[in-house]
């Protein structure tokens, strides 16, 4: 057991190492020598970097920044956030002033072909694709990513969400420069709203739910080989066909989306001539799923109220 719980620990720390690459990748070889920018810390923070002249590297005032939102990440989401997230922002502020020095690895093609949308694009992707891997393994770059953590602990608001709107003040700072104008911002704004979408996309795509309907005359059979082998929750519903007249049940099924294939495969195999339908669940609340998020700490609560 304790070497599985150490190969774990090894395997987060390998994967949020290869998220932060990504991440820094995004900004050092492909956002900041085309000259663009961005929301977030990281943004504001290649701000001051433009600001200066390079005279102050992004990576100096992305360490300091995050000293204090790192001890209030520390009290609000645990031990466990503090340690990876300290890990990840040691090792992004190291790349953030190593990775420059490697001119191998800045595409300036962008520059040369005028290609700024395209550079935004793949920038959004990368640093979406990159942050999220370190977000999943529990770390995190710093910063608001540390406020949208905290966020999204208490109420039901998407990490995207909170980027969205704190990146917008961030960006519109871009008009202090005097030699970035309104193209710069639209260009920030739209590697912002790039990496909004795709983030929520990497954390939330696994948490997707579908709820899949079974019509079937076997569906005595089908609900106990999905409960007692599938291990899903079945319903049966009380239904009536309106053209033969007879009673019979529909099967109610709530599953992830990454499991919809493997259920539907089971159903059809102990009956092909199964009608489903499957719609996708926007949100599911309850054991096995998520938990109704509305600020208030239940746990807390309830003592109070044992207490009285």
């Amino acid at each position: 057991m304790k070497n599985n719980k150490v190969l774990n620990h090894l395997w987060d720390y390998f994967l949020m190492t290869i998220g932060s690459v990504i991440f820094c990748m995004a900004w050092t070889s492909i956002i900041i020598p085309t000259g663009l920018a961005s929301g977030g810390l990281t943004g504001l923070c290649t701000i001051i970097e433009y600001a200066t002249n390079g005279a102050i590297p992004m990576g100096i005032p992305y360490w300091i920044m995050n000293i204090g939102l790192l001890v209030i990440g520390f009290l609000s989401l645990g031990r466990a956030f503090g340690i990876k997230t300290i890990y990840v922002i040691i090792l992004t502020s190291v790349l953030f002033n190593v990775l420059p020095e490697f001119e191998v690895l800045k595409y300036y093609g962008f520059v040369e072909n005028d290609e700024k949308l395209l550079a935004a694009l793949i920038g959004a992707a990368m640093e979406a694709v990159g942050l999220g891997i370190v977000l999943l393994r529990g770390g995190s770059s710093g910063g608001t990513d540390i406020i949208a953590m905290i966020i999204n602990k208490y109420w039901p608001v998407s990490p995207g969400r909170v980027y969205l709107y704190t990146d917008i003040f961030i960006i519109a700072s871009l008009f202090l420069l005097p030699d970035k104008g309104l193209i710069d911002v639209v260009y920030a704004y739209i590697i912002m709203l790039g990496f909004s979408f795709g983030i929520d996309f990497v954390l939330l795509g696994n948490k997707s739910s579908v709820q899949i309907l079974v019509f079937s005359s076997k569906y005595k059979e089908i609900a106990d080989h999905i409960i007692n082998d599938v291990h899903r929750g079945v319903t049966a519903l009380q239904s009536v066909g309106w053209y033969s007249q007879k009673e019979s049940k529909v099967l109610l099924i709530v599953s992830r989306k990454y499991q919809m294939n493997e259920v539907i495969r089971e159903i059809k195999a102990m009956d092909p001539k199964a009608f489903v339908s499957v719609s996708t669940a926007m949100s599911v609340f309850g054991e096995g799923f998520e938990e109704v998020k509305t600020g208030i700490n239940l746990k807390k609560t309830n003592k109070i109220e044992e207490a009285k």
